[in-house]
Formats: structure tokens, sequence, C-alpha cells
């Protein structure tokens, strides 16, 4: 056994006590007070497990951002995490089952945070940070698509030679190099009202658009590609005697490839009508590009097996359809590998858990991935 891998062991305890902590903390993302009193539950924890102080990014309507910087040396790696998660307060209890940790947010993803921070703590401790610069990167509105933690990411990210994201793996415990990209765009179509029964055609239906606007969105679909385009939401008209006057789409897209990204954008905001006199005003767009698998991922991904292999277990990679926030990092060009947070099921499900037993094995597979860096 490993010197970190004996450490992380040993601190089991420990580890699962801090994760019990900050689940209790809970963090839904809309709820900025409660979002960021675990934010200083978080910072508590840094101080205390890594001496490490936090650099605050304060928001107004979201959580306040946190970053946070251990060791000073040449070797730049930026350890990404959010602290937010999708349940409201009270949704879902905490609980011990069967060797299972469940509860809100624990998958999605602060065990992840917790198990990044005992791995550097074990770097720490056992005089393994040698030339290294670690800093995390802890934002409050991930679950809401990082709409004001995305620039503060990028920037960030440009001055770091890679990033690790602590997101869960997949369910088979496989890292993850490929992520789809996710859209969600909003269309609405405006008509003319009239009186269903007297003058029908002074009317001009926006309810008959959406039928063809529906079709011809679903019609974008390319699965050979990797591309999904899903007409999630529909709503319209106002009386059952009334020529419907305005209609709305709400649509899901999910892309693997920056080409189709472009594509799927242009062919959305290039929508016509089909019906003389309807009104189409398009919103909305790509909430993040896809992480593609390159060359970059791949040597990453190639250092985590070896890390693996010393430890005693093996990792394998997959593409998956969620999105990250390694999304935006792995579009910048700089080499990105995710999924190396928690062990377990069920994000965003009631049954969320983890793995209790894999919380050591998986942080001490983070840190040793970062001796070989």
């Amino acid at each position: 056994m490993s010197a970190i891998s004996s450490y992380l062991t040993q601190h089991q305890s420990h580890i699962l006590a801090d994760l019990e902590l900050l689940a209790k903390a809970e963090s839904p993302s809309h709820d900025k007070t409660a979002v960021d009193a675990c934010g200083q539950l978080l910072q508590k924890l840094f101080m205390e497990r890594l001496g490490a102080k936090a650099e605050v990014f304060p928001q107004t309507e979201y959580g306040d951002h946190l970053a946070f910087d251990i060791g000073n040396g040449s070797q730049h790696t930026l350890i990404l995490g959010h602290f937010d998660t999708v349940w409201d307060i009270g949704r879902l209890s905490l609980r011990q089952e069967d060797g299972k940790l469940f509860g809100p947010g624990v998958l999605d993803m602060k065990g992840g945070l917790i198990q990044a921070i005992w791995a550097v703590k074990a770097l720490k401790e056992l005089n393994l940070l040698e030339d290294r610069h670690i800093r995390f990167l802890c934002n409050a509105d991930e679950e809401l698509g990082s709409p004001s933690s995305r620039p503060i990411i990028e920037e960030q990210a440009k001055h770091y030679q890679q990033v690790l994201v602590a997101e869960p793996t997949t369910a088979s415990g496989a890292l993850k190099t490929g992520r789809k990209g996710t859209g969600r765009f909003y269309v609405h179509i405006k008509g003319r009202a009239a009186h269903a029964g007297n003058n029908p055609e002074d009317g001009i239906s926006a309810i008959q658009e959406m039928s063809y606007q529906i079709q011809y969105l679903h019609s974008l679909n390319a699965p050979q590609n990797g591309t999904t385009v899903n007409v999630g939401i529909v709503s319209g008209g106002s009386k059952i005697n009334v020529v419907a006057e305005e209609a709305n789409l709400s649509i899901d897209v999910r892309v693997t490839r920056l080409d189709e990204a472009e594509r799927i954008h242009q062919a959305i905001y290039g929508s016509i009508a089909k019906l003389d006199g309807i009104k189409l005003t398009v919103t909305g767009g790509m909430v993040r590009p896809p992480m593609e698998r390159n060359t970059a991922s791949a040597g990453l991904m190639a250092k985590a097996q070896d890390a693996a292999k010393a430890l005693g277990f093996e990792v394998t990679d997959a593409a998956v359809g969620g999105g990250s926030d390694g999304n935006f990092t792995a579009a910048m060009g700089i080499p990105t590998l995710d999924g190396l947070g928690s062990t377990g099921a069920g994000p965003h499900a009631e049954y969320e858990h983890i793995n209790i037993a894999d919380m050591a094995p998986r942080s001490a597979l983070l840190a040793e991935l970062i001796t070989r860096l």
C-alpha cells in the first residue's frame, strides 16, 4: 500500500465526517443565503484541513464563488468543484445504509470536493507537493449552468497547465473524457387572435405554427453525430374558442462536437415561419460547449490509469451526456479530466448516494494523479 493510500485509509472516518458536515449545510442553487452559509463552512474546512484562506468572488444574485491556493511551485493545477445542489432544503435526509451515504448533493458533488481536499491534505502532510501549486475553484451556480462563474472559470483556467474536475464518476466508476455540450433555446410564436366560430379566417394560429416548428426542430436531430434536439415544454393559446395568438417552445440541445453546436444554433435562429403573418422570436443558446475527447485528455487519462494501477485497481474512461464546468476548460484547449470524485449513483434522483468504501481509494487516485503531473 502506498503512503498516500495508507494515509487516506487511516483517515476514512474523518473524510466521511467532513462530507456529512458539508452535506448538512444544504445549498440549493437559487437560495443565495443557504449557498453562502455552505460556502462559509467550506472556507472553514479548507482552513482547518489545508491552512488555505479563501479568495471570494462576491455575487449579488447567486452564491459567492471561492478559490483556495495550496503550494507555490511552478507546476500549476486547477481543481474544479461546485457546492450548490439541485435539492430544496429538507427535501432529502442524510442517512447511511448498506455501506452507502444517501443525501442531498453527496454525489453531485460534495463528496468529490471533500475527497479532493483530503487528497491534497495527504500530499501536504506527506511532503509530496514538491514544486506544485494547486488552486481549488469552487463555484455556487453550476447546477444552473454556471451563469456567473463561467467567466471566472475561463479567466482562471488559462493560467493552469491542466484542469481536474471532482465531479462524480459514471455509475460504473469510469472517469470522464467526453461530455456533451448543452443548450437551451426558446421560441416565442406570435400569431393573431380571432373568434374560432364567427371569424376564424381573421386569425393566425400560433398553435398551428407551433406544430410545424416542433417538426422542424426535431428534424435537426442527428443521433449518428451524438446530437439530440428535444422540445421539452410547450404552451399556447388562451381560450378554447379563440384562435391562439401566442405559443412558446422550450428546447433542450445536446451535442458532442463544436461544429454540431454551431449547426444547431444557426438552424434554430434561422427558423422560418410556415404561416403568413406569424412572427418568431428565438432566444437562448448553448449553455456549455462540448468536452471533446482529444490527445490532451487522453494523456491525463493515461496518467490516471497509471495512478490507479499503483493503488491496485483499474479505471476506464467514458463519454457522458451531461455537462460540467470541465466543458468550458476543455473547449479552451486546456487538458481536462473529469469524473475524479465519488463513486455512487442517482445524481439529481431521490436515491442519490455515494459508496463509502470508495472514498479513500478515489481520494488516493486524485492524489496519486497529481504526483504524476
